[in-house]
């Protein structure tokens, strides 16, 4: 009897004081206790009025994290902006920068008083200390309205310090690697943002006749988005379109060998210029960055896409005549392989690139079809490049 009656009254009297505290509610709680680690826990609301307390875990599984979602319309008190930059929603509009640049400042003074000039144009070449005569002749002809920057594929920097324009230009050092590599990681759209026009050149053209700003204006002049300077007709050309033709300033159509393009208005006898000394318009760059995959370097295959990114291409794609330069065709880069299989570097390098063109065309014609398909419409009948 002293036992239960013990029981009975521990019972009772346990009761009372749990009834004597306000009830704990999971929803409103928002203090967490010092000795449990804290653990967002995360709710499913299908159905009106209801709230199921889902895994603890499930706050952590990529965008149903309830840190990805959304805030709750009704919570005024926390930032919410979808028309930021992905990642920057809970940013004040107003402070978000998602635009940057390549000018050099200060490590003092007034920020506001860093630029004395602020550049409108980007020019870069991939380079090797060898080449640095004709890089040096390259970078004087592109006035200070131009950033200079340079793109080392053999790791050999601080040696440029022989030449003043280098103190102020940016450097960028992996070994190995192609300008379309570089362009991938190191020219995103939101990074050139401030300049109206980007040169992605090779380190081996011969710029004698060649004016920067002559160039530029003739761009302007004749509306081109994507063009080239002319090629000296006689120094390593591929392709008749590229070729400088001495009666014009500019020429956006030319006539190839018989069978080679179906469509006048088509790749390589319109809307094409070659990879090696291209120039782009800020707008025309954004479509282009995107194009480029990343794992194939050499950019193959590349120059018959371009006129997917500017309409109509072949009134805003050509070729600047009267500002011309010589490819000197240097294998420098494709000294850069290894030899392998008895083949001399350059000779594999030869073979990834045609490899590279293959793939990308196969991508990109795959990619094409996927959308139509899905979209429920039919391919545009195009037998071009």
């Amino acid at each position: 009897m002293r036992i239960l009656l013990t029981t009975f009254f521990g019972v009772v009297f346990g009761f009372l004081i749990g009834v004597s505290f306000p009830t704990l509610s999971l929803t409103k709680s928002n203090k967490s206790s010092g000795f449990f680690p804290v653990i967002d826990l995360a709710y499913s609301e299908n159905k009106p009025g209801s709230k199921t307390v889902l895994s603890p875990w499930s706050s952590m599984k990529g965008n149903n994290s309830s840190s990805m979602q959304a805030p709750n319309s009704k919570d005024k008190s926390k930032i919410w902006v979808p028309s930021n930059p992905r990642g920057a929603e809970r940013l004040p509009p107003g402070f978000v920068v998602a635009e940057s640049d390549y000018y050099l400042r200060r490590l003092w003074g007034d920020p506001k008083e860093d630029l004395t000039s602020a550049p409108r144009y980007l020019v870069t070449f991939t380079v090797g200390y060898d080449q640095r005569k004709n890089i040096d002749a390259c970078v004087k002809k592109f006035s200070e309205n131009f950033t200079i920057l340079l793109f080392h594929y053999d790791g050999r920097v601080s040696e440029w310090d022989e030449f003043e324009w280098s103190k102020s230009a940016i450097h960028v050092s992996a070994r190995k690697q192609t300008k379309w590599w570089y362009a991938k990681r190191f020219l995103h759209p939101d990074i050139v943002a401030p300049y109206d026009y980007i040169f992605i050149w090779d380190e081996d053209l011969g710029v004698e006749h060649f004016n920067a700003e002559e160039y530029i204006k003739l761009v302007k002049k004749h509306g081109l988005e994507i063009s080239q300077p002319g090629l000296e007709p006689n120094k390593g050309l591929t392709w008749q379109m590229t070729k400088r033709r001495g009666d014009s300033e500019v020429h956006k159509i030319t006539d190839e060998k018989p069978g080679w393009c179906t469509d006048p208005h088509l790749p390589p006898c319109a809307a094409f210029v070659e990879i090696m000394a291209p120039v782009f318009s800020r707008d025309a760059w954004r479509c282009v960055w995107h194009m480029i995959q990343n794992d194939l370097v050499h950019g193959w295959g590349l120059d018959f896409a371009l006129r997917k990114c500017i309409e109509p291409a072949h009134e805003k794609i050509g070729v600047v005549d009267s500002q011309w330069i010589v490819h000197q065709t240097i294998p420098s880069l494709g000294n850069q392989g290894e030899s392998q299989n008895g083949k001399k570097p350059w000779q594999g390098v030869k073979e990834r690139c045609r490899k590279e063109w293959t793939m990308f065309q196969n991508r990109l014609a795959s990619a094409e079809r996927t959308y139509f398909r899905t979209a429920g419409l039919d391919p545009p009948n195009s037998n071009g490049h």
